[in-house]
């Protein structure tokens, strides 16, 4: 069960015996890909303890602020699950979240008797207890409850449970055999400058086909039985990501995460390999991805020298220019 800050504090300092239980920076890697998280923690409504001082794991109720001043409390774990598949800045605040949500305000009927209770619902979104009188055009007042009462379930009556409603798969990915790359229409756009940047970058130096833009699976990833990476290099079957955490450090983090590496585990089973490049202080998911700062010379240099160390220098060269 969480617990507040304090009292999680004193119990480690009992625990582990030491006035300082967790140094200042144990824990720096695992939070440095959360630059919202760091930003939105401040140690002096936490008791003085740092973020880089909190595991991860921790069951502990921490103070975070977000960038509009809504002071709320959540546990790392809360916090670090957050982004989901939204891609706005307040899915880190719950207040925020809420106020981004469309509000569906009821609409009662014009013809509402005069005197049939409002729905409780409305009483405490509009605080009004009763409506005006208007004509009731023959609705006796208690038609209205009573049939509210007739379409309630009872409780007490056995579920039938509902069809499973079969997945539906795009029809539009070729018939080809799994572990084939090809020019997908479902494909996204390249939207990345960066990426664009490193692929002119591989091409100055190595003959590949650059125009692939999916991997054909064995099985669904989502809605498809295809996925799409950053570059795909068909004569060496690897496929190359670019992974940063993006405008709001929403990308490639929490839930996001997870998905990269069952993108990656869909990948390696039809036989590619992934190399992931990952900035942000992204860290590594897969044994040959890379951690950088951004895009250059240098880190084409190690990109190539690490396609190198997965299919042997003298296939590699032998595309070179």
């Amino acid at each position: 069960m969480a617990e507040p800050v304090d009292a999680w504090w004193r119990r480690r300092q009992w625990s582990r015996g030491a006035a300082v239980p967790y140094a200042v920076g144990e824990f720096r890697a695992e939070w440095a890909s959360y630059p919202v998280l760091v930003r939105q923690y401040h140690p002096e409504w936490n008791h003085g303890v740092v973020l880089t001082q909190v595991p991860p794991a921790a069951e502990v109720l921490l103070t975070w602020e977000c960038d509009v001043g809504h002071v709320f409390v959540a546990t790392p774990a809360e916090q670090r699950s957050r982004p989901g598949r939204e891609r706005r800045r307040s899915v880190w605040c719950p207040e925020c979240a809420v106020q981004a949500q469309p509000q569906r305000w009821p609409v009662l009927p014009a013809d509402w008797p005069s005197g049939v209770p409002v729905p409780q619902r409305v009483v405490r979104l509009t605080g009004r207890q009763t409506l005006p009188a208007a004509p009731a055009r023959g609705v006796p007042a208690g038609a209205m409850a009573s049939a509210r009462t007739r379409r309630r379930p009872d409780p007490t009556a056995p579920r039938t449970p509902k069809p499973a409603v079969p997945r539906s798969i795009c029809p539009k990915t070729p018939r080809l055999p799994s572990g084939e790359s090809f020019a997908s229409v479902c494909a996204p756009a390249t939207a990345s400058a960066v990426e664009a940047e490193l692929r002119a970058a591989l091409a100055e130096r190595f003959a590949f086909t650059y125009d692939h833009s999916a991997i054909r699976l064995d099985r669904p990833f989502f809605d498809h039985v295809e996925v799409w990476p950053d570059i795909i290099l068909p004569e060496l079957r690897v496929a190359i990501e670019y992974d940063s955490t993006g405008r709001h450090g929403l990308e490639h983090v929490g839930p996001r995460q997870e998905t990269d590496r069952r993108k990656d585990r869909a990948v390696r089973a039809v036989g590619w390999e992934v190399v992931r490049i990952r900035t942000g202080r992204l860290q590594a998911l897969g044994p040959h991805d890379l951690e950088v700062s951004g895009i250059s010379g240098r880190t084409v240099a190690r990109l190539i020298d690490t396609l190198r160390d997965i299919r042997g220098s003298l296939f590699v060269d032998a595309y070179a220019r």
